[in-house]
């Protein structure tokens, strides 16, 4: 995309699939954002469309758009500036800092019940083992 071409549904290859068997519209925004953004093709520091204009361009509701822009601004692939507009973030160094963050909240949650370090490693490795079918 050039310089001063403009950001739209149709360059960014954006469907919303409006068939009564598909995933909610904002759903499959958020995931075909995030999508480009985790294979390069929306590369840190690419200004998105406002709210309203996406909306608009993809005949959602702007509450629909900004439904996706809030789930994609929780798992760290975008970031607002507010009236600067909104952003692919670096999804490298949010999740990081979300992961240290989520490791510090448990670690003080395990002290605070008592646990010893052995004892909240193996609850740490359960889970992880769970999630990830180990």
């Amino acid at each position: 995309m050039g310089e001063n071409q403009p950001v739209t549904s149709t360059n960014l290859k954006i469907r919303i699939d409006g068939s009564a068997g598909a995933a909610a519209p904002y759903e499959q925004l958020r995931a075909q954002i995030s999508e480009a953004a985790r294979a390069g093709r929306l590369p840190v520091g690419f200004r998105l469309p406002t709210v309203r204009g996406f909306a608009e361009e993809l005949g959602l509701a702007a509450n629909t758009v900004a439904k996706a822009y809030r789930a994609l601004e929780a798992d760290g692939v975008i970031e607002t500036r507010g009236r600067g507009g909104t952003f692919i973030a670096a999804a490298a160094d949010s999740a990081a800092r979300e992961a240290a963050a989520a490791a510090q909240a448990f670690a003080e949650r395990a002290e605070r019940l008592g646990l010893t370090f052995d004892e909240a490693t193996a609850a740490v490795m359960d889970a992880l083992r769970a999630r990830f079918g180990l």
